[in-house]
C-alpha cells in the first residue's frame, strides 16, 4: 500500500530546522520531495557538527547529526539559484510540482523571480509555503528569526526553568529547537489543507507560516490562565500550575512523576499509598484546593514516596491506574520497552555511509504504510537522476550546466 502522499511532489528550497521538518513529515507520508541545495555548500545544518555520522568502519564521515535528524526519504539537487540559469531551473521544477516550500528572508525570493506571485503564474495549482522568523507582515517582517529567539520573545522561557526564589532561578530555553520543530509541524498542517481546497476548487496559495505566531499559539493553557486571570503566569520549575499532585516525586533509589489528572486518581494515590486521611483532609479533597495548598501536600506525600523504589511505585500506581512514570536520559529513552514496541528508531541503509539512524515518525495509520526507503541524501546526490526524470533534460544539457557551475 502506498503512502497517503503518494503522488504528491514537493519542491523544498528549506534549510536548517523548520521547513526540512515539514518536507521530511510529507516524505515520510509517501510525498517525493526534492531538496534544492547550493552548490558545495548545501543545507547550513550539514556543518552543524560535531557530532558526525560515523561509517561502517566507525570513522567518522562528512554527515552532521542535526542534519540527517531533518532530511529523510529526499533528493538532494544543487542548484545555484543566484544565476539566471538556476532560477529557471527552480521555475522549471515549480511546474512540475504540487508544493513549494522556502524560508528564505522575506520577499528574498521574489528578488530572483521564484516569489508566489512569480510562480502561481506558472503553475496556478502550486500550494507555496513561506516560512520566516516573523511573518510576511508586521514591523519586524524582515527580521531573520532564530529558535533561540522566539523561545525568548515569545514568553515560552518566561515560563520555563525554576522559580524565582529557589536556586537556579532563571528563564531558560528548552532543550529542543520547538519554535522550529512547532512551525514545521503546523506547515504540513497548512499545506495538507491548501492540498484538500485545491482538490475542490484547483487553485493553489500562498502560506506564512512564522515562527512567532506559531510559539505564540503554543502557550495554549499558560495563556488562558493570563487572560483569565490577570495575572502574568511565571515559572513552576517542577510543578504543574494548575494540577497538583502533578511533579517530580523522590524514591528510595531515585525519582517518579506522579501526574494526578482528577480527585478520583487522588483518591486511588492516597488509597494505595496508606495515606487515605490525606484523600479525606479538606485542604486536598479538590484539585483547586490541592493547588491552594500544594506545598503541605507535597510534602506529606514525598514521606510516603521514599519508602519504595521508583520501578515499585511505577508498578504499584499502575495497577490503580494513577500516571507515573521515569525521569529518563535519551539512551534510556531508546531502550524503553514501549518505544521499542512502537518501532520508534530507524535504521536505514546507504550506499556509501551504511546504516543511518532516525527516528520514526509518531504517526501510524491502520491502513496505510510508511516505507522508509531512503538515507538523508548525500550533498547533490540526486541531482543528474532528477533533472533528468522530472524535468527531461538530456545527457548534454546537465553536463552545459555543470561546466557553468549552475548545478
Amino acid at each position: 500500500m502506498p503512502g497517503p502522499l503518494t503522488g504528491i511532489r514537493v519542491l523544498d528550497l528549506s534549510r536548517v530546522m523548520a521547513g526540512p521538518w515539514s518536507t521530511q513529515i510529507m516524505a515520510d507520508l509517501g510525498a517525493e520531495v526534492i531538496k534544492v541545495e547550493r552548490p558545495q555548500l548545501g543545507d547550513d545544518t550539514r556543518h552543524w557538527g560535531p557530532p558526525w555520522l560515523k561509517d561502517r568502519e566507525g570513522n567518522p564521515t562528512t554527515q552532521s547529526a542535526y542534519y540527517l535528524s531533518a532530511n529523510r526519504g529526499k533528493y538532494s539537487v544543487t542548484v545555484d539559484i543566484g544565476t539566471p540559469e538556476g532560477q529557471a531551473l527552480v521555475r522549471e521544477m515549480a511546474v512540475q510540482c504540487d508544493v513549494l516550500v522556502e524560508n528564505f528572508k522575506t520577499g528574498g525570493l521574489a528578488k530572483k523571480g521564484l516569489g508566489y506571485a512569480d510562480l502561481s503564474a506558472l503553475n496556478p495549482g502550486l500550494v507555496y509555503c513561506s516560512i520566516t522568523g516573523f511573518g510576511q507582515t508586521g514591523p519586524m517582517a524582515d527580521n531573520a528569526g532564530y529558535d533561540y529567539l522566539i523561545q525568548a520573545q515569545s514568553g515560552l522561557m518566561s515560563i520555563t526553568g525554576v522559580a524565582d526564589g529557589q536556586p537556579g532561578a532563571g528563564p531558560q530555553r528548552v532543550g529542543l529547537a520547538v519554535a522550529d520543530l512547532t512551525t514545521g509541524m503546523n506547515a504540513t498542517i497548512a499545506i495538507l489543507a491548501a492540498i484538500h481546497h485545491r482538490s475542490k476548487t484547483g487553485e493553489g496559495q500562498h502560506i506564512d507560516m512564522a515562527l512567532l505566531d506559531v510559539q505564540v499559539s503554543w502557550l495554549a493553557n499558560q495563556a488562558l490562565n493570563y487572560f483569565c486571570s490577570g495575572s502574568v503566569p511565571s515559572r513552576t520549575g517542577e510543578y504543574h500550575p494548575n494540577l497538583a499532585p502533578y511533579q517530580p516525586f523522590p524514591t528510595k533509589d531515585g525519582e517518579v512523576i506522579i501526574a494526578v489528572g482528577n480527585d478520583a486518581q487522588f483518591q486511588r494515590l492516597c488509597g494505595i499509598m496508606g495515606c487515605k486521611e490525606l484523600s479525606e483532609d479538606p485542604r486536598f479533597v479538590t484539585n483547586p484546593q490541592r493547588v491552594g495548598h500544594r506545598q503541605e501536600l507535597v510534602g506529606k506525600l514525598c514521606e510516603y514516596t521514599r519508602m519504595r523504589t521508583s520501578r515499585e511505585w511505577m508498578d504499584c500506581l499502575a495497577t490503580v491506574h494513577v500516571p507515573c512514570g521515569p525521569i529518563q536520559n535519551i539512551a534510556e529513552v531508546f531502550e524503553d520497552p514501549q518505544v521499542k514496541a512502537r518501532n520508534m528508531k530507524l535504521e536505514l541503509e546507504h550506499p556509501l555511509l551504511g546504516k543511518v539512524p532516525g527516528v520514526a515518525n509518531p504517526i501510524k495509520f491502520s491502513k496505510t504504510r510508511q516505507d522508509y526507503e531512503k538515507a538523508p541524501p548525500l550533498l547533490g546526490e540526486d541531482t543528474v537522476t532528477t533533472l533528468q526524470r522530472v524535468l527531461g533534460k538530456s545527457t548534454d544539457e546537465i553536463r552545459d550546466l555543470q561546466a557553468r557551475g549552475v548545478i
